[in-house]
């Protein structure tokens, strides 16, 4: 999916099944995309909902994404604004996260 070499760990807990940690992974993956190489809305919007199903509050989404955000520079939070701006079609955010 990203097309860099990634030099940072996802942040995962140990706790999580599989399944669950896959759901994590995916959603990073999907925000590593919008800001590589553009990903589809609807795409942002289906991990979304698995992801929240493992991150089922709004503080725990926030933690996961401050994780990220802090090793991989990449915001879940700006991802995700664009993707409710958009309707349909690609979303690719820039660094400065527009």
């Amino acid at each position: 999916m990203a097309t860099k070499e990634n030099s940072y760990s996802y942040p995962i807990d140990p706790d999580w099944t599989i399944d669950e940690m896959k759901e994590v992974i995916g959603m990073f993956r999907v925000v590593e995309d919008a800001y590589e190489v553009g990903v589809e809305r609807q795409a942002v919007i289906d991990q979304y909902k698995k992801f929240k199903q493992v991150a089922n509050s709004k503080a725990y989404e926030k933690q996961l994404g401050k994780r990220f955000e802090d090793v991989s520079g990449y915001s879940l939070y700006k991802v995700m604004q664009a993707a409710k701006e958009k309707t349909a079609g690609k979303i690719r955010v820039n660094q400065d996260g527009k």
